[in-house]
């Protein structure tokens, strides 16, 4: 194992810019804006004693902050109740107290108490656990589920570094009020939060106001730490972010990125104050696309390099939804661990073959065409008997995509690439996807992707470097499985079909107010009885990454079996 005290270079790149001299009273505190892995408490604790090192030799830091539940990583599920998991965190802890020298570290952890487990931090210093504070306010709602695991703390903690008197706090403490008043009151200067906060599309606003108030009411300057990296279906953003008393932003971190960055903690006349360590410019925000874009290529970086996988194989159509797939994947792991195929039956156009074949030459990426007509008609021929007297309808269209699903998955099955599918929020809501067909994969990037949104995307990723083909994005989309077939064959069309479900699904309208906004009640119950009767088959569907405020996941909880109906019989 490699010497903790001896930074890696890629962890050395981390740090960025330059520091002033510390000032004499001051407190340097670096921030570890960094992304753990869930369960891997062994290498994620080298990695707390790595930047731990560097924060001392670099930044001449007195105090490094880690994210929430950084020993374990965030979250970790019912991986906190398998009896070995307790005894790694000892042990981590243990290496902690006796790895950090000449540096203090707040570290996040969780805490075993007998039956009770906390979600806590803890001030490790001088070779001892000097303090810990146990999270107060334990979300629930969502894509949270803290309390199915841990026990909620009572009392504030404050702890005193070098003559200032820091109150800590964890994620949901700064959301609500109590928390971080009981801290002032305790006699905290600066408030300290460390998080394991996922990214929405609305996340960034919505925090920039909680931190807000939260430094409005209590008059404390507030230093937020928060991780990054994606887990699962979730994106954990960075953002890492600090505010003065007087409510101003005085160091803002970028957005999907890893880093470490360092703030001094001084006193004036009136009080504690924050300010960067050296020259900084607040990184700008991302907007609504980029900052989607970006979650999709972390996502998908992170699902497929922590599960291990050499790379990805994508099905190329032609189409618009697995041509954003492509870039994304491109975007996220190079061109060299990405495999694309195309799979025509008769029912492909010529262009759609160009397209594909255009868009893979144009990333660089490896493309193979491999017919689905051979396989199509065995089954059909298998079927014959037992079909006979009857018309073809959406069953033959069913076949042709669950042949593509046999071809990617044998390839992933022989080669070891991972199956990404290409479905959007907009398919799955409504079922308009093929069980054990072009759903059949490891993972969706796209999933929570509206395919208005996925229009936007492509559109983004092509103002950077023209990736997609243009005649892509303008044709009419297509399954292309049987003959001169469009989606509006099946579906209203998109720009009808998506705010209906972003109303259901995101703000939980009924259907009279869905109406209400000028939609026509029949279209609306219609696309009301898809997402209901479809639930079967999004519960099938691979993980896919969260964007949106409610996504098909952790944070979608509907019955598959229900008598509800959305209108009164």
């Amino acid at each position: 194992m490699a010497d903790p005290n001896m930074a890696r270079q890629d962890d050395r790149d981390l740090i960025v810019g330059s520091v002033h001299p510390k000032p004499g009273a001051a407190l340097r505190v670096a921030l570890a804006q960094m992304n753990p892995v869930v369960g891997d408490v062994e290498r994620n604790t080298d990695r707390v004693l790595r930047l731990a090192a560097l924060a001392r030799d670099e930044l001449y830091a007195d105090l490094i902050l880690f994210p929430e539940l950084v020993i374990c990583g965030y979250p970790p599920e019912d991986l906190l109740l398998h009896r070995g998991m307790q005894k790694q965190v000892d042990d981590a802890l243990e290496r902690i107290r006796r790895g950090l020298d000449g540096i203090a570290a707040l570290v996040g952890y969780p805490e075993y108490d007998g039956e009770q487990i906390y979600n806590s931090v803890g001030l490790v210093a001088d070779g001892k656990l000097t303090a810990s504070y146990r999270k107060q306010c334990l979300p629930n709602y969502g894509v949270f589920d803290e309390k199915r695991y841990f026990t909620a703390g009572t009392e504030p903690t404050v702890v005193n570094l070098n003559g200032h008197r820091l109150g800590l706090t964890i994620c949901e403490d700064v959301w609500e009020m109590p928390p971080a008043l009981r801290t002032r009151d305790a006699g905290a200067e600066v408030l300290l939060a460390i998080n394991g906060s996922p990214y929405d599309t609305t996340s960034s606003a919505r925090r920039a106001r909680v931190l807000a108030d939260r430094v409005a009411e209590t008059g404390r300057p507030l230093v937020y730490l928060n991780m990054v990296g994606g887990q699962d279906e979730l994106i954990f953003d960075g953002g890492s972010q600090a505010l003065n008393r007087d409510g101003s932003t005085v160091f803002q971190a970028p957005m999907f990125e890893e880093g470490l960055y360092a703030l001094d903690i001084a006193r004036d006349a009136e009080g504690s104050t924050v300010v960067p360590a050296g020259p900084h410019t607040p990184a700008p925000l991302p907007d609504h696309v980029e900052g989607v874009y970006r979650a999709l290529v972390l996502g998908t970086r992170d699902y497929v390099t922590k599960h291990g996988f050499p790379g990805v194989v994508i099905g190329l159509s032609g189409g618009i939804d697995s041509a954003l797939t492509l870039a994304i994947a491109v975007d996220a792991l190079g061109a060299d661990r990405v495999r694309t195929v195309m799979m025509p039956t008769r029912y492909t156009r010529d262009i759609s073959l160009a397209d594909a074949q255009a868009m893979a030459d144009g990333l660089g990426v490896r493309y193979e065409v491999i017919s689905v007509e051979p396989i199509f008609d065995s089954v059909l021929a298998a079927l014959s008997e037992a079909f006979a007297g009857t018309q073809p309808d959406a069953t033959e269209e069913n076949i042709q995509s669950r042949a593509r699903g046999i071809i990617l998955m044998a390839i992933s099955n022989k080669f070891g690439s991972m199956v990404l599918t290409t479905g959007n929020k907009s398919e799955m809501a409504v079922g308009y996807a093929t069980l054990y067909g072009d759903m059949a994969g490891g993972f969706a990037p796209i999933k929570d992707c509206s395919k208005t949104l996925v229009y936007k995307l492509s559109r983004y990723r092509n103002g950077i470097s023209g990736v997609i083909p243009e005649r892509i994005i303008e044709r009419p989309p297509s399954a292309e499985l049987a003959p001169d077939q469009v989606d509006t064959d099946s579906l209203p069309p998109y720009e009808v079909l998506d705010p209906i479900l972003e109303a259901f699904i995101e703000e939980d309208c009924s259907v009279d107010q869905i109406v209400e906004r000028g939609y026509d009640r029949a279209t609306v119950g219609r696309v009301l009885g898809l997402v209901k009767r479809n639930e079967y088959k999004r519960r099938q569907a691979p993980p896919g990454i969260r964007i949106s405020r409610r996504a098909f996941g952790r944070d979608w909880r509907y019955p598959i079996t229900s008598g509800y109906g959305f209108e009164p019989r």
